[in-house]
């Protein structure tokens, strides 16, 4: 079973080049009366016990947000698993013992995330747990053990990439929600015209 006596630590993913947006942060595009990202973060604060930011490059330009920013440690873009393991590596340092993660540019995810990931772990007796709907499974949303962050870090040593292949070798559970709108995620100019409809 799992300790919960504390929440877990939150990671934003933030560390992808969004090309298909022309560049930049796509978490910093406007939305409603604040940013993507201002969403993002107000749906997971009040789930977890502390915040971070995954994201590279300089991170005054978050200055602003008020919370550490964790940059990638793996070279080259390896993707959202290089992410996950900046925030356990922050979160080591702080103590905690798992991490639940969300994409900077996913406004709408369930407000009960948290509690929902640490359930379906808990049901199955695994250390992590991803969200899924029925459209799928949603790999950047989900609740990760620190003490597996030095297999993470040796699997994307090697090359790993895909999130998938490494949560199913460690029998990673499910957190089934029930709408795919939750996770809508904002890829391009298109997208953000129809979250701003959604909001």
């Amino acid at each position: 079973m799992m300790d919960l006596s504390q929440a877990p630590l939150g990671v934003i993913l933030a560390g992808g080049q969004a090309t298909r947006m022309g560049g930049g942060d796509k978490g910093l595009l406007p939305l409603g009366a604040g940013t993507i990202l201002s969403h993002v973060i107000a749906r997971l604060e009040p789930q977890v016990e502390g915040l971070a930011l995954n994201a590279n490059g300089d991170p005054s330009r978050f200055a602003d947000l008020d919370m550490p920013v964790v940059p990638d440690s793996i070279d080259g873009f390896a993707g959202p698993l290089s992410g996950v393991l900046a925030g356990l590596d922050w979160a080591a340092t702080q103590g905690a013992s798992h991490i639940v993660t969300a994409a900077a540019d996913t406004p709408f995810f369930p407000c009960d995330l948290v509690p929902q990931l640490v359930r379906a772990a808990d049901k199955k007796g695994a250390q992590m747990a991803l969200a899924a709907t029925p459209g799928g499974r949603h790999p950047t949303f989900g609740l990760w053990p620190v003490a597996l962050r030095d297999d993470l870090r040796a699997a994307l040593q090697d090359g790993l990439r895909k999130v998938v292949l490494w949560t199913d070798k460690h029998g990673a559970a499910t957190a089934e929600f029930p709408d795919d709108a939750a996770f809508f995620n904002v890829n391009t100019p298109d997208d953000l015209t129809k979250a701003k409809a959604m909001l």
